[in-house]
Protein backbone atom coordinates (compact mmCIF):
# COMPACT_ATOMS: atom_id res chain seq x y z
CA UNK A 1 0.00 0.00 0.00
CA UNK A 2 1.31 3.47 -0.76
CA UNK A 3 2.09 5.39 2.39
CA UNK A 4 2.91 8.83 1.06
CA UNK A 5 4.75 10.53 -1.75
CA UNK A 6 8.14 11.97 -0.92
CA UNK A 7 6.88 15.26 -2.37
CA UNK A 8 10.40 16.13 -3.44
CA UNK A 9 10.83 14.74 -6.92
CA UNK A 10 9.70 15.07 -10.50
CA UNK A 11 9.84 12.33 -13.06
CA UNK A 12 9.88 12.44 -16.86
CA UNK A 13 10.16 8.65 -17.04
CA UNK A 14 7.88 7.49 -19.85
CA UNK A 15 4.98 9.91 -19.56
CA UNK A 16 4.31 13.58 -18.96
CA UNK A 17 4.14 13.83 -15.16
CA UNK A 18 5.02 11.68 -12.18
CA UNK A 19 6.91 11.12 -8.98
CA UNK A 20 7.89 8.49 -6.46
CA UNK A 21 5.97 6.84 -3.63
CA UNK A 22 7.21 5.49 -0.31
CA UNK A 23 5.23 2.28 0.25
CA UNK A 24 4.92 0.15 3.40
CA UNK A 25 4.45 -3.61 3.71
CA UNK A 26 1.48 -4.09 6.10
CA UNK A 27 2.38 -5.54 9.49
CA UNK A 28 6.11 -4.98 9.10
CA UNK A 29 8.84 -2.34 9.21
CA UNK A 30 9.65 -2.93 5.54
CA UNK A 31 9.29 -0.13 2.96
CA UNK A 32 9.84 0.05 -0.78
CA UNK A 33 9.73 2.73 -3.51
CA UNK A 34 7.47 2.86 -6.57
CA UNK A 35 7.37 5.35 -9.42
CA UNK A 36 3.98 6.74 -10.44
CA UNK A 37 3.50 8.25 -13.90
CA UNK A 38 0.56 9.51 -15.95
CA UNK A 39 -0.22 11.72 -18.94
CA UNK A 40 -1.69 14.47 -16.72
CA UNK A 41 -1.69 15.45 -13.05
CA UNK A 42 -5.39 14.57 -12.90
CA UNK A 43 -4.56 11.07 -14.13
CA UNK A 44 -2.07 10.26 -11.36
CA UNK A 45 -4.55 8.36 -9.12
CA UNK A 46 -4.91 5.82 -11.95
CA UNK A 47 -1.36 6.17 -13.26
CA UNK A 48 1.24 3.51 -13.99
CA UNK A 49 3.05 2.10 -10.94
CA UNK A 50 6.53 0.61 -11.26
CA UNK A 51 8.70 -0.69 -8.40
CA UNK A 52 12.07 1.05 -8.69
CA UNK A 53 13.58 -0.20 -5.41
CA UNK A 54 12.04 -3.13 -3.54
CA UNK A 55 14.35 -3.21 -0.55
CA UNK A 56 14.67 -6.71 0.92
CA UNK A 57 14.34 -8.67 4.15
CA UNK A 58 17.36 -6.83 5.55
CA UNK A 59 16.58 -3.25 4.49
CA UNK A 60 13.56 -0.97 4.16
CA UNK A 61 13.88 1.94 1.71
CA UNK A 62 11.86 5.16 1.62
CA UNK A 63 11.85 8.97 1.30
CA UNK A 64 13.62 9.21 -2.08
CA UNK A 65 14.97 12.58 -3.17
CA UNK A 66 15.28 12.66 -6.96
CA UNK A 67 16.92 15.26 -9.16
CA UNK A 68 17.13 15.38 -12.95
CA UNK A 69 20.14 16.70 -14.86
CA UNK A 70 21.60 16.60 -18.35
CA UNK A 71 23.23 13.23 -17.60
CA UNK A 72 20.09 11.58 -16.20
CA UNK A 73 18.50 11.02 -12.82
CA UNK A 74 20.00 10.95 -9.34
CA UNK A 75 18.28 9.43 -6.29
CA UNK A 76 19.23 9.86 -2.64
CA UNK A 77 17.54 6.95 -0.86
CA UNK A 78 16.92 6.58 2.87
CA UNK A 79 17.70 3.03 4.06
CA UNK A 80 16.59 1.45 7.36
CA UNK A 81 18.33 -1.75 8.51
CA UNK A 82 15.88 -4.42 9.69
CA UNK A 83 18.38 -6.76 11.37
CA UNK A 84 17.59 -5.71 14.96
CA UNK A 85 13.91 -5.72 15.99
CA UNK A 86 13.00 -2.48 17.72
CA UNK A 87 15.88 -0.58 16.13
CA UNK A 88 14.50 -0.08 12.63
CA UNK A 89 14.56 3.71 13.07
CA UNK A 90 18.30 3.76 12.25
CA UNK A 91 18.93 5.26 8.83
CA UNK A 92 21.59 5.85 6.21
CA UNK A 93 21.50 7.39 2.71
CA UNK A 94 22.59 5.73 -0.52
CA UNK A 95 23.02 7.40 -3.92
CA UNK A 96 21.63 5.85 -7.11
CA UNK A 97 21.69 6.96 -10.75
CA UNK A 98 19.43 6.20 -13.70
CA UNK A 99 19.11 7.01 -17.39
CA UNK A 100 15.30 6.83 -17.42
CA UNK A 101 14.10 7.22 -13.81
CA UNK A 102 12.97 3.57 -13.68
CA UNK A 103 16.05 1.32 -13.72
CA UNK A 104 18.57 2.41 -11.07
CA UNK A 105 22.24 1.68 -10.37
CA UNK A 106 23.28 1.76 -6.70
CA UNK A 107 26.43 3.89 -6.26
CA UNK A 108 26.83 3.11 -2.58
CA UNK A 109 26.33 4.69 0.82
CA UNK A 110 27.07 8.42 1.01
CA UNK A 111 25.80 9.40 4.47
CA UNK A 112 25.54 7.59 7.81
CA UNK A 113 25.42 8.35 11.51
CA UNK A 114 28.53 9.43 13.43
CA UNK A 115 29.20 8.01 16.88
CA UNK A 116 28.84 10.62 19.60
CA UNK A 117 27.47 13.28 17.25
CA UNK A 118 24.04 14.89 16.91
CA UNK A 119 23.37 12.59 13.93
CA UNK A 120 24.61 9.38 15.58
CA UNK A 121 21.36 7.45 15.08
CA UNK A 122 21.13 8.17 11.38
CA UNK A 123 21.30 10.63 8.50
CA UNK A 124 18.73 11.07 5.71
CA UNK A 125 19.22 13.41 2.74
CA UNK A 126 16.11 15.57 2.35
CA UNK A 127 17.08 18.11 -0.34
CA UNK A 128 19.80 18.63 -2.96
CA UNK A 129 20.29 22.09 -4.51
CA UNK A 130 21.80 22.74 -7.94
CA UNK A 131 24.92 24.30 -6.36
CA UNK A 132 25.70 21.07 -4.48
CA UNK A 133 24.28 22.14 -1.11
CA UNK A 134 22.64 19.19 0.64
CA UNK A 135 20.20 19.30 3.55
CA UNK A 136 19.79 16.20 5.68
CA UNK A 137 17.86 14.98 8.73
CA UNK A 138 19.70 13.52 11.71
CA UNK A 139 19.08 12.49 15.28
CA UNK A 140 21.28 11.39 18.19
CA UNK A 141 19.18 8.51 19.54
CA UNK A 142 16.04 6.43 19.09
CA UNK A 143 14.07 8.70 21.43
CA UNK A 144 14.57 11.55 18.95
CA UNK A 145 12.65 9.74 16.22
CA UNK A 146 10.07 12.20 14.78
CA UNK A 147 12.13 15.11 16.17
CA UNK A 148 15.05 15.23 13.74
CA UNK A 149 16.98 18.43 13.07
CA UNK A 150 18.59 19.55 9.80
CA UNK A 151 22.25 19.46 8.91
CA UNK A 152 24.02 21.02 5.94
CA UNK A 153 26.53 19.26 3.68
CA UNK A 154 28.16 19.76 0.28
CA UNK A 155 28.19 17.27 -2.60
CA UNK A 156 31.19 17.62 -4.91
CA UNK A 157 30.24 14.81 -7.28
CA UNK A 158 32.29 12.25 -5.35
CA UNK A 159 31.51 12.63 -1.65
CA UNK A 160 29.34 14.45 0.87
CA UNK A 161 31.17 16.76 3.29
CA UNK A 162 29.25 17.84 6.38
CA UNK A 163 29.43 21.46 7.50
CA UNK A 164 31.14 21.90 10.87
CA UNK A 165 28.18 23.78 12.34
CA UNK A 166 25.37 22.77 14.72
CA UNK A 167 22.20 21.48 13.07
CA UNK A 168 19.30 23.81 12.34
CA UNK A 169 16.49 23.34 14.87
CA UNK A 170 13.23 24.97 15.88
CA UNK A 171 13.46 27.19 18.98
CA UNK A 172 10.24 25.63 20.25
CA UNK A 173 9.26 22.49 22.22
CA UNK A 174 11.07 19.38 20.90
CA UNK A 175 13.20 21.39 18.43
CA UNK A 176 12.14 19.37 15.39
CA UNK A 177 13.18 20.88 12.06
CA UNK A 178 13.04 18.11 9.48
CA UNK A 179 12.15 17.01 5.95
CA UNK A 180 13.51 20.26 4.55
CA UNK A 181 12.73 20.61 0.84
CA UNK A 182 14.26 23.13 -1.57
CA UNK A 183 12.55 24.20 -4.81
CA UNK A 184 14.65 26.44 -7.13
CA UNK A 185 12.59 29.31 -8.56
CA UNK A 186 12.91 30.87 -12.04
CA UNK A 187 14.27 34.12 -10.56
CA UNK A 188 17.24 32.32 -8.97
CA UNK A 189 15.85 32.23 -5.46
CA UNK A 190 14.86 29.05 -3.61
CA UNK A 191 11.59 28.24 -1.85
CA UNK A 192 12.10 26.08 1.22
CA UNK A 193 9.54 23.92 2.99
CA UNK A 194 10.21 22.28 6.37
CA UNK A 195 8.35 20.54 9.18
CA UNK A 196 9.06 22.57 12.34
CA UNK A 197 8.04 22.25 15.99
CA UNK A 198 5.85 24.99 17.44
CA UNK A 199 5.47 26.07 21.09
CA UNK A 200 2.57 23.74 21.91
CA UNK A 201 4.50 20.66 20.75
CA UNK A 202 2.67 20.20 17.43
CA UNK A 203 4.53 20.49 14.13
CA UNK A 204 3.72 22.89 11.29
CA UNK A 205 4.69 22.85 7.63
CA UNK A 206 6.38 26.21 7.12
CA UNK A 207 7.89 27.86 4.04
CA UNK A 208 10.15 30.76 3.11
CA UNK A 209 11.91 32.14 0.04
CA UNK A 210 15.60 33.06 0.04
Amino acid sequence: MPSRSSGRCSCRCARAVGGYLSCATPGSKHWWVDSLTADTVEGLPDGVRHTVHAGDEHTGVKDPVVTVGDDGYEMWLCCHPLDEPGHEDRMTTRRLTSADGLAWDDRGEVLAGRDGQWDARGARVSAVLPDGTVLYDGRPDAESNWFETTGVATWDGEALTRAETPPISSPHSDGAFRYATAVPLPDGRVRYYVEAARPDGAHDLVTCVR
